[in-house]
């Protein structure tokens, strides 16, 4: 049997917000929920714990926390199938001027799904990211 390739993105945003205060809210659920337009989150943060998102759709594992800086998270959604592994979300934060240049890179997605989460990052969350933190430049 053959295996299909895992797909991945990098997508890139600069907000007008410092990495500490995004870094934080990315990490809390009421703020977090912000992000997705109040879609309700779980999240702890502590490497090893499991979190929610955008009312259960998304779940993971916190797998490295480095304090304004990077984010690490197994992901994972409810589309994904029983024999699919999770995913890999990486946030890195990275001071620019008088905000942040906000790197996202999602890898180990299922064949065949890249496109679609990649547009709904877009859609689900940095529409709504850029309202409540602002855009630079």
């Amino acid at each position: 049997m053959k295996v299909k390739p895992k797909e991945s993105f990098e997508l890139v945003q600069r907000f007008r917000a410092p990495p500490a205060r995004i870094y934080e809210m990315w990490l809390h659920p009421v703020h977090h929920a912000k992000f997705t337009g109040g879609a309700e989150a779980f999240i702890e943060p502590k490497v090893g714990e499991l979190y929610s998102a955008w009312d259960g759709y998304i779940e993971g594992t916190q797998l490295v926390l480095e304090p304004t800086q990077r984010i690490v998270q197994s992901w994972r959604t409810s589309d994904f199938g029983a024999s699919d592994k999770d995913s890999r979300l990486e946030i890195v934060l990275e001071p620019e001027g008088e905000g942040t240049r906000f790197v996202l890179r999602h890898t180990e997605l299922p064949h065949g799904s890249g496109e679609t989460y990649k547009k709904g990052w877009e859609a689900h969350y940095f529409v709504h990211m850029r309202e409540v933190l602002g855009v630079l430049g």
